[in-house]
């Protein structure tokens, strides 16, 4: 009567070995695509620098840059251990410890790209981890399909198919009309388009990557269907396009804005589709569905710290001076003002303090 209990807990255990192999899979990738964005940026800015037409004028002058080629290929790294990462684990983790790859990129880009990292961004890069580990300890355990069959039942779902009609809408118009007209000027156009698309190139990438997991346990011969080789031909496409307007984007804005509006549309529209398609918010409870949309709007408000400050010059000096006592601060304040009237006694024009007042 004690037979079942073995057999349960390996199970078990085996499930949640999956989940911790694809969570290493997704904060390796994370390190590689973070990566990637800085490599990729220093190229076009050499080409540009080179006089070459630029990626959001139409140019691909990039190909022939092996700068740019070594940052397609750290991105290939890091997007081949995301695709592994979907076949172990949820969508629903995998995607939000994107946020890692916004520390590894801010981090980087002050240090290659000269871009200012200051206190409220180190404080950002904190919360992103805080937030990332409450995403994982909340997020769903067990697999939410197990083999390509039960995935291809769910692709065919009506809400689903409507969720892939309005993605598709939505990249055309901008593809044809709003990009070539707003793009320019307004980062949210390209990058809406990389992550509609991106969005469906994640569930494609779930069904190749169960395919693989499948034929290399045994389980069954996928490869033998011409399903496998249709995901591939689309995951490709997909991912061509994702490519192709990001690099528009990094073209035309800054690295720390492109970075950031990316992870947010992105993981939104792959949190909404894996919810749609997989439904893995029925077999949690309501305490874990709270965390783990608590830790996204934790990543959500770092990466805004991150970024939107990110030309403020503060420093700890000025977190010191705010817990100073108030007499200080008020004797500060005097002495500031007893030097700006002595500078101003011989000479003309209005007064500093007066133009302070």
């Amino acid at each position: 009567s004690s037979s079942p209990a073995p057999k349960a807990s390996l199970q078990e255990l085996a499930s949640q070995s999956e989940f911790y192999i694809g969570l290493g899979l997704a904060i390796s990738s994370s390190v590689f695509i973070g990566s990637s964005f800085i490599i990729k940026k220093k190229a076009l800015i050499r080409m540009t620098r080179m006089g070459a037409v630029r990626a959001s004028s139409g140019g691909f002058g990039y190909l022939k840059e092996w700068i740019w080629w070594a940052g397609l290929i750290c991105m290939g790294v890091g997007e081949a251990a995301n695709f592994a990462a979907y076949a172990f684990a949820p969508a629903s983790l995998v995607t939000p410890l994107g946020a890692l790859s916004v520390i590894v990129a801010a981090v980087m880009s002050s240090k290659f790209l000269n871009e200012k990292l200051n206190l409220l961004g180190k404080l950002g890069c904190f919360l992103c981890i805080i937030g990332s580990v409450i995403i994982v300890i909340h997020s769903p355990k067990e697999v939410e399909v197990e083999d390509l069959d039960i995935l291809l039942e769910k692709l065919q779902d009506t809400t689903f198919l409507i969720y892939v009609l309005v993605i598709m809408s939505i990249s055309l118009v901008i593809a044809i009309y709003l990009g070539p007209r707003y793009g320019h000027s307004n980062v949210i156009f390209y990058v809406l388009l990389c992550s509609s698309i991106g969005s469906l190139t994640v569930m494609s990438c779930k069904a190749l990557g169960l395919c693989i997991r499948d034929v290399i346990s045994g389980r069954s011969q996928d490869f033998s269907t011409v399903m496998p080789y249709v995901l591939i031909i689309t995951t490709v496409i997909f991912i061509g396009i994702q490519m192709n307007y990001l690099n528009r984007a990094l073209d035309i804005f800054n690295t720390s804005i492109v970075t950031p509006v990316y992870y947010v549309i992105f993981t939104t529209l792959v949190i909404v589709a894996s919810a749609i398609l997989f439904k893995e918010w029925r077999h949690m409870s309501a305490a874990d569905v709270i965390g783990d949309l608590c830790g996204f709007f934790v990543i959500i408000v770092a990466i805004v710290l991150l970024n939107a400050f990110r030309d403020m010059d503060v420093t700890m000096n000025d977190v010191r001076g705010i817990t100073r006592p108030k007499r200080q601060l008020l004797d500060q304040g005097n002495q500031m003002d007893e030097i700006l009237i002595s500078e101003q006694k011989n000479s003309y024009g209005t007064n500093e303090l007066e133009r302070r007042i």
